[in-house]
């Protein structure tokens, strides 16, 4: 019997959550091509890559944008910090067994993580959809981008078979829920960004946008 830690919540075996739909979509990818698992399989593991990329084209964009935008972009890295922890705690709390390793799955893309590892709730998902919350505040196109790649990486994490599919809805509500108010609250530091512009850090941050007729800049109307 697994003792009981009196911080834990009775939360050890997942399946059954909806370790049916585990077992099903693990056994998808062992009859899919080859060429798709191994892209699913480097996907999972390095796509968190392509947020940073995108936060890093925000910055860039938001140099001829307004100082809230600039403010958010700034803070979206922070954001999708906070996110981690908040989520590091759910795990220390929960510890949720691997599905991999409680239903005694072999075979997974992904090595099935160590004793101690916990599954409930993704770090990939939440970091994924946090990013994705961050930016969407911050630039409505890149925010699309990175609200499909979120979905993407957490899809990948049942198909390499390493999460419970709850394990990634739960995360991707973490995420979420964490970055809004938090990307919300950021826009209220465009004061500072004003500041930082008209001094040393102006080459980083860009002049800001550049007032039109229309009371828009067109970066400003880009990103709606």
């Amino acid at each position: 019997m697994t003792s009981t830690s009196p911080r834990a919540l009775a939360v050890y075996d997942g399946s059954g959550i909806d370790g049916g739909l585990y077992s099903r979509v693990v056994g998808w990818a062992d009859a899919a091509p080859y060429w798709l698992d191994q892209l699913i399989k480097v996907w999972s593991a390095v796509g968190l890559g392509l947020f940073a990329v995108l936060m890093v084209l925000a910055w860039w964009r938001a140099r001829g944008a307004g100082a809230s935008v600039m403010a958010r972009v700034l803070a979206s890295p922070l954001i999708v910090v906070v996110a981690y922890v908040v989520n590091s705690g759910f795990k220390s709390v929960v510890e949720e067994v691997r599905p991999c390793a409680q239903l005694g799955v072999r075979g997974t893309l992904e090595a099935c993580p160590g004793a101690g590892d916990w599954s409930f709730p993704s770090n990939h998902t939440v970091i994924a959809f946090a990013a994705a919350t961050a930016l969407w505040f911050a630039d409505r196109r890149l925010g699309r981008i990175a609200g499909i790649a979120a979905v993407l990486m957490g899809a990948s994490r049942v198909w390499v078979g390493v999460h419970y599919p709850h394990d990634v809805l739960v995360g991707a509500a973490v995420g979420v829920l964490v970055a809004i108010p938090l990307a919300l609250a950021a826009g209220r530091a465009a004061p500072l960004v004003d500041r930082a512009r008209a001094g040393a850090l102006r080459p980083l941050l860009g002049a800001g946008a550049v007032i039109t007729t229309g009371g828009a800049s067109p970066l400003e109307a880009q990103r709606r």
